[in-house]
């Protein structure tokens, strides 16, 4: 099945967006030993493209040496952080390509099996990706003894997420997959020794599993010709907001967020939110800052706003987010993300002391440490970054640090 879809890739990149023949990866990885595979793999740097920025070698080296009878590859394609959407069009239009990623990973740890945890609003696409799969079956890209090598038999699934954010988070993800609530669990153990049913598993995001094919075919010393010393390769950004030209970017890391919106079209920008509702909120007088692991990391997303919009209902908006999105199993995000949103109110209500807001902001910092998963490690980031970088507006700053008097 063709599924017709309307373009959404406004910049072609250099890597994933680069010239690949389906299939080219896998031959190539089952023409050298899994060492070999791994070896490329550290060479060129690669990190998880989902956030989090882990070594992909680091992660599929520990599960290779993992000793197990059986093992999993997990794509993660629970794309569930707002303003991304990256992902999708991967999948709509590159799906082999992941799925090539996926195969030379249960090559190199020694997995026959692989699924896709698909967001549950991508229900639309399952026929498409299934018909992919199917072919791949056909030309002996899947199943047994894949391209004629004697022992290696590998498959893939998709199941489907229920539209938790937390299932994101990789062991969250585990447990929805196990038909569990999906709540992260503690760690150690990690899942790359004790996983899927107990098993060892590698959880890789979408673009991570992109990128794999092309630096087996071309290398990981050609990978690491884009982007900076730490951030490797090249990172796609889900573009949003008040721009000309919203979509799908395939950019360098070390781009500068200011070379981006020019690249966009965006005019009169007052603020730039990076990583999405979990990420950091930038003021023009860090336009200069970089995209990349070591300034402004993000998974992807990149939201846009111009002059006309009031940052405090923005920060709203995230807040009352990451309220309904918490699983409630750890106290600190459960109760932190609450009062986070109501000193949010408080001040649209001008119901606030300057000491009361730096409680906020300090209980805000706790919950970044404290909390258990990603969720309400990053949820203070929005609230403690725009209340910092837009003081002026929010608490109606007289412009020389001091305050009009309309806290209470």
């Amino acid at each position: 099945m063709e599924l017709v879809i309307e373009e959404k890739i406004k910049r072609t990149g250099p890597v994933i967006f680069s010239e690949y023949q389906a299939g080219e990866g896998i031959r190539k990885a089952l023409s050298i030993n899994r060492q070999d595979v791994l070896f490329e793999l550290k060479a060129s740097g690669l990190k998880g493209r989902g956030g989090a920025g882990f070594p992909t070698a680091t992660k599929w080296m520990l599960s290779a040496a993992a000793v197990a009878d059986k093992k999993f590859i997990v794509c993660n394609a629970d794309e569930g952080e707002p303003g991304t959407f990256k992902d999708r069009v991967l999948l709509l239009e590159y799906p082999k390509l992941i799925f090539d990623g996926m195969v030379v990973g249960g090559y190199t740890i020694g997995a026959k099996t692989g699924i896709v945890y698909l967001r549950g609003e991508y229900e639309f696409m399952l026929e498409h990706l299934e018909s992919c799969l199917e072919k791949m079956r056909n030309e002996n890209l899947l199943g047994k003894n894949i391209l004629g090598k004697e022992g290696f038999d590998f498959d893939i699934k998709i199941r489907f997420g229920s539209g938790a954010y937390v299932c994101g988070e990789e062991t969250a993800l585990i447990e929805s997959l196990e038909g569990h609530r999906g709540e992260p669990r503690n760690r150690p153990p990690y899942p790359v020794n004790t996983g899927y049913l107990g098993y060892p598993t590698v959880v890789n995001n979408v673009e991570t599993l992109a990128a794999i094919p092309h630096i087996i075919t071309k290398g990981g010393e050609w990978f690491k010709q884009h982007g900076t010393d730490k951030s490797t390769g090249s990172k796609l950004f889900s573009v949003s907001g008040d721009c000309e030209k919203p979509g799908v970017y395939e950019l360098p890391w070390g781009t500068k967020i200011s070379e981006l919106l020019e690249l966009v079209g965006a005019a009169n920008t007052k603020a730039v939110q990076v990583g999405g509702a979990s990420g950091i909120c930038l003021p023009q007088s860090q336009f200069d800052r970089v995209l990349a692991y070591e300034d402004a990391a993000t998974g992807g997303s990149i939201m846009i706003f111009n002059e006309k919009r009031s940052m405090l209902k923005v920060l709203k908006n995230f807040m009352e987010f990451f309220v309904e999105e918490s699983c409630g199993q750890c106290t600190p995000c459960r109760v932190g993300n609450i009062k986070l949103l109501e000193g949010v109110e408080r001040i649209e209500k001008g119901n606030y002391t300057f000491a009361y807001i730096n409680t906020l902001k300090e209980l805000g910092k706790t919950m970044q440490v404290a909390s258990k998963c990603g969720l309400g490690q990053s949820s203070p980031n929005s609230f403690i970054s725009i209340l910092e970088n837009f003081k002026e507006e929010i608490f109606h700053t007289n412009g020389n640090g001091g305050y009009d008097g309309k806290a209470k």
